[in-house]
């Protein structure tokens, strides 16, 4: 899985250009983040002493905003066309390193079909998709995480008055306690995925063995017992993820909430104005989100789970059968 693209010759260029290419791209948009909660501070300090300043002042910053918007658009449109690029490239790596293995096997490996095509196409999916959320954290945090320091020397929170960056050590806790709940509410999922495919496959390879010979297989029987185990395994998986959705939407909206109740007495107080109180929660907003990455994508993670098992195993079986030379 891994060494078909970053190991090989011919994908060179693609797996590590491209990785720069989108690195960068990751990068910019970290940076224009950090300017729009720049931007957040001074334009809502202006609505707070809208005596203080002019219309020009307003309408000067929706200027900015609209230069920071269009950057940030371009930025994202990009990274978004060649990620799909260099998913799609990784793909194509994962098949025609397989297909040559599997082609000089004699042995019959369960699900091989499923997993050239859907699991590989998922594999380098899921990859792409998760690899940018968790390199766009990184960087987030890398960013804001000195801001959030910073303006969190204006609020006063009781018991922790002494403590530097207490706003920070705040939301570095909950999110890692939160991360690690989660982890033991969602520890069955990945074995449930990982069987919901083993019956998945065996109700299309009889579909499959039907298309051509519906004497011989695809019976109205054997497809509604195959049927049945797969509605067994659905409804024990979607219990699994009910408490964990449950779970996860009750810290989501604890969360929000968090940043407002730490700096309001703060605000009503005085010592901080409403663009400061912004900017606190929205960088608040940004590292919760980096550190709650597992929590937000837990489904997502165990999918992937699943699939590198699979995908393992299938290895392992090419290995194993594979004709001697």
């Amino acid at each position: 899985m891994i060494r078909a693209f970053f190991a090989n010759r011919k994908w060179f260029w693609w797996a590590y250009g491209g990785g720069i290419l989108i690195l960068i791209l990751l990068y910019a948009q970290v940076y224009l983040s950090v300017k729009f909660n720049s931007w957040y501070g001074g334009f809502y300090d202006i609505l707070q002493k809208t005596g203080q300043h002019t219309f020009d002042d307003f309408y000067q910053k929706l200027i900015e905003f609209t230069w920071l918007a269009i950057l940030f658009i371009l930025a994202a449109s990009t990274l978004n066309y060649l990620s799909r690029l260099y998913t799609f490239r990784w793909r194509e790596a994962i098949t025609f390193d397989y297909i040559p293995r599997w082609r000089h096997v004699d042995e019959e490996i369960e699900g091989a079909s499923q997993r050239i095509q859907e699991d590989a196409k998922e594999f380098a999916k899921t990859i792409q998709s998760l690899g940018l959320k968790i390199t766009r954290a990184i960087m987030t945090l890398f960013a804001f995480l000195p801001i959030l320091w910073t303006l969190g020397q204006g609020i006063h929170i009781k018991y922790m008055e002494n403590i530097p960056g207490s706003l920070v050590w705040i939301v570095v806790v909950l999110t890692l306690g939160g991360t690690i709940i989660s982890w033991f509410v969602g520890i069955k999922l990945p074995g449930l995925e990982y069987n919901n495919q083993k019956v998945e496959a065996a109700f299309r390879k009889e579909l499959v063995y039907g298309e051509d010979d519906k004497i011989s297989y695809s019976s109205i029987g054997t497809l509604t017992e195959l049927f049945t185990g797969l509605r067994f395994n659905y409804h024990r998986l979607f219990l699994h993820y009910g408490y964990f959705d449950l779970w996860a939407n009750l810290y989501n909206q604890i969360m929000v909430v968090i940043p407002f109740v730490i700096a309001g007495p703060s605000l009503f107080a005085g010592t901080i104005t409403l663009g400061i109180m912004i900017q606190i929660t929205n960088a608040f907003g940004k590292i919760e989100n980096s550190f709650g990455l597992f929590i937000d994508n837990w489904t997502t993670i165990t999918e992937l789970r699943s699939i590198w098992k699979r995908l393992r195993e299938f290895e392992n079986n090419l290995d194993k059968y594979a004709k001697a030379p």
